[in-house]
């Protein structure tokens, strides 16, 4: 099992490997179900494409993704920080729990806590905040659990499946986010 980046009580955060690419994580991609959110999501997706994303993502430094793993080490979801600006000290949160046997269960809210707490403590974040869909409902309740307030609404922001769909923002401030 791969030395964990960040503890959890009951998942891991972990760097991405190429190892990621060859288990049920290209399958997530491919799974519209879990996809039907993702406004940059590849179809069809191939490990080729999965290996090409992790190391162009471990070679970035404006970019954190991380596996999210069961205590046993299964991956089952990535979480981020993205576009991560050191001068304004911000970046936005992005999560997939790929694994929909554990949908439901916490797994989002945990990763976002502990992403969050690594982002406004180690690197001395000021603002982290994300954007989904409108339609998007499990995420936007991750966003306020994670302690985010609404700021707004991107009208028509995406299209996907043939129709337009509103971007809703939310954002947490370090003073306002309580690990």
């Amino acid at each position: 099992m791969k030395k964990p980046f960040l503890e959890g009580a009951t998942i891991n955060l972990r760097p991405l490997s190429l190892d990621d690419a060859k288990g049920d994580y290209v399958n997530w991609f491919n799974d519209a179900e879990v996809c039907q959110h993702n406004a940059h999501h590849t179809y069809p997706y191939n490990r080729k494409l999965a290996e090409q994303y992790i190391k162009d993502a471990n070679r970035q430094k404006h970019t954190m993704v991380l596996a999210i793993t069961n205590k046993k080490g299964t991956h089952i979801g990535n979480v981020s920080l993205q576009s991560i600006n050191y001068i304004s000290r911000s970046a936005e949160f992005a999560i997939i729990i790929g694994n929909k046997r554990y949908w439901g269960k916490g797994v989002a809210k945990e990763a976002g806590r502990l992403l969050l707490k690594h982002g406004f403590g180690a690197l001395n974040l000021h603002r982290i905040y994300c954007g989904t869909s409108a339609n998007n409902i499990a995420m936007q309740k991750v966003a306020l659990a994670l302690g985010m307030r609404k700021e707004g609404r991107r009208r028509d922001a995406i299209y996907k499946n043939g129709m337009y769909a509103d971007i809703i923002e939310y954002g947490i401030l370090k003073k306002d986010f309580k690990s």
